[in-house]
């Protein structure tokens, strides 16, 4: 199953334990492939060297950079073509839904609002984590 991470989902799933860890673990053990592209790898980086997370990062003794690289090892790396404006409140939400059509996701795990609030984008359902899990846990585990 073709899934996008929002980097919001993602900061969670690399600093922290909870579902969107939860989501990380599943893309390593092969039951869900996650997808990024170019923009969203960059945004990944530059929100990890944010100051209010490097007290985290030294508590992990990790390197943000290092965080993404292994991402990137993970993810399977597209490159999606623009699509028309559709998260007016927010442009740059624009970018995870063009990696999703790109990577054929089923779905775009997300934390953000402005995308929840759309629910589904060419088909592709844009739900929270708890969401996700809810409607595929089950079949993950079968």
């Amino acid at each position: 199953m073709r899934v996008v991470a929002d980097t919001n989902v993602l900061i969670s799933a690399l600093l922290w334990v909870g579902l969107p860890h939860r989501i990380l673990e599943f893309a390593e053990e092969g039951n869900i492939q996650l997808y990024t592209s170019p923009p969203l790898v960059q945004e990944l980086a530059e929100v990890l060297r944010r100051p209010k997370f490097s007290a985290r990062l030294q508590a992990l003794r990790v390197i943000s950079d290092n965080l993404v690289a292994g991402y990137v090892r993970l993810a399977h790396l597209v490159l999606p073509k623009p699509i028309p404006p559709t998260i007016l409140e927010d442009i740059a939400d624009d970018a995870v839904l063009a990696c999703a059509c790109a990577a054929k996701a089923k779905y775009v795990i997300s934390g953000d609002s402005h995308l929840l609030h759309v629910r589904s984008y060419e088909g592709i359902l844009i739900v929270s984590p708890h969401a996700f899990f809810r409607k595929e846990e089950m079949r993950i585990q079968e």
